[in-house]
């Protein structure tokens, strides 16, 4: 799922992806039982993984 919302060049610069991108992990979360904690902390954790990963994997 993240890897087909990161695969716009401008991804992480677009409020809309990220809106999207939010939405379906805390459905996804959801659905798979998370505990109701911060999920913002995690969506922000998910979200800097995804970065990192597109940002040294682009080469």
């Amino acid at each position: 799922m993240v890897d087909d919302k990161a695969n716009y060049p401008d991804w992480s610069l677009r409020n809309d992806i990220k809106a999207e991108l939010k939405a379906d992990l805390i459905i996804l979360l959801a659905e798979n039982g998370y505990p109701p904690v911060d999920r913002d902390e995690v969506y922000k954790e998910i979200f800097e993984q995804a970065e990192n990963f597109k940002k040294y994997t682009a080469n």
